[in-house]
């Protein structure tokens, strides 16, 4: 196709966007409530999988020093706990320090431990951080071989449902947007047939006068893609300020470092402007060039 005709099938499928005004809020209202759940959808996994991600960065991890162990062997364990790749944070926790949270967690009842020589009896201890739960018990295992470790504990029921959450979020998000993107798919060549359908006339005097199946059917994807854009566009203002609104709502009363903080709108938008763009105009595109190549002979 030259590039004049290519400036014409534009100007064409503005032109039809125009002509006929009903089909055409037909077909931005259907792609447009279809990228709403797209990208209420999106803003729900990113934020399933934010939880996932930190809840799965804090796993039940713990360990325990040899009783009465030098600073030395302290100091080795740390410094290999820090270069590990997989352990994102290292927290120390001295016996005087273990000794101060387990009277807390007794509450009332901590006045049994007030004689409790706790320098006798308790450890130092790490708490470890991971970055992937899946890689626990490689880093337990290795981690268990350093000198002076006692033993490393972590609760493998927990580490193995975080791992199949994460994988769970991850799976259900790409599964909803495929079915999704087809179900729209299928509305927009449908709506797009109709159009066709009200230009039969026009088209029969294009193939007679000899043009091309490509100069007759770009239009109609030149429309589709300007209708899926403008959809998304329309799309992402809704669910940015419905979103926003949540937000500033729900975090009015949660603190930002909380594992359940949500993602802010900022961090949100401009990916989700990229996803809804692009999904609308592939819908627009491909769902009109379907209908006009299945229902007109061109």
């Amino acid at each position: 196709m030259s590039g004049r005709a290519f400036i014409n099938s534009i100007k064409e499928g503005f032109r039809g966007i125009i002509r006929h005004p009903l089909v055409t809020i037909a077909s931005i209202t259907t792609i447009m409530l279809m990228l709403i759940i797209m990208g209420a959808f999106y803003m729900f996994s990113v934020n399933a999988r934010r939880i996932m991600t930190k809840l799965s960065q804090r796993p039940p991890i713990e360990v325990y020093m040899q009783l009465q162990c030098s600073e030395d062997e302290r100091t080795f364990v740390m410094n290999k706990l820090k270069a590990n790749a997989d352990i994102i944070e290292v927290t120390q926790s001295s016996p005087e320090e273990n000794y101060n949270n387990f009277k807390a967690n007794l509450g009332s009842s901590s006045s049994i431990l007030d004689d409790f020589d706790y320098n006798m009896y308790l450890p130092y201890t790490f708490s470890i951080r991971l970055s992937d739960p899946a890689m626990a018990n490689d880093v337990c295992a290795e981690v268990a071989t350093y000198t002076g470790v006692s033993k490393v504990s972590q609760e493998s029921n927990v580490m193995t449902f975080l791992t199949k959450a994460s994988r769970i979020v991850n799976i259900t998000t790409a599964v909803s947007f495929f079915v999704l993107f087809i179900i729209a798919l299928f509305i927009i060549s449908n709506m797009v047939r109709i159009s066709v359908y009200s230009r039969a006339s026009e088209i029969e005097i294009m193939k007679f006068v000899g043009a091309t199946n490509n100069y007759i059917r770009f239009p109609y994807i030149t429309e589709g893609a300007i209708v899926g854009m403008f959809s998304a566009i329309t799309s992402w203002a809704i669910t940015t300020a419905v979103y926003h609104s949540v937000y500033v709502k729900t975090m009015s009363t949660i603190d930002p470092t909380s594992f359940y903080a949500l993602a802010s709108t900022r961090s949100l938008m401009w990916h989700e402007l990229v996803i809804l763009v692009v999904m609308g105009l592939i819908i627009g595109a491909i769902g009109s060039g379907i209908s006009v190549r299945q229902y007109i002979k061109v």
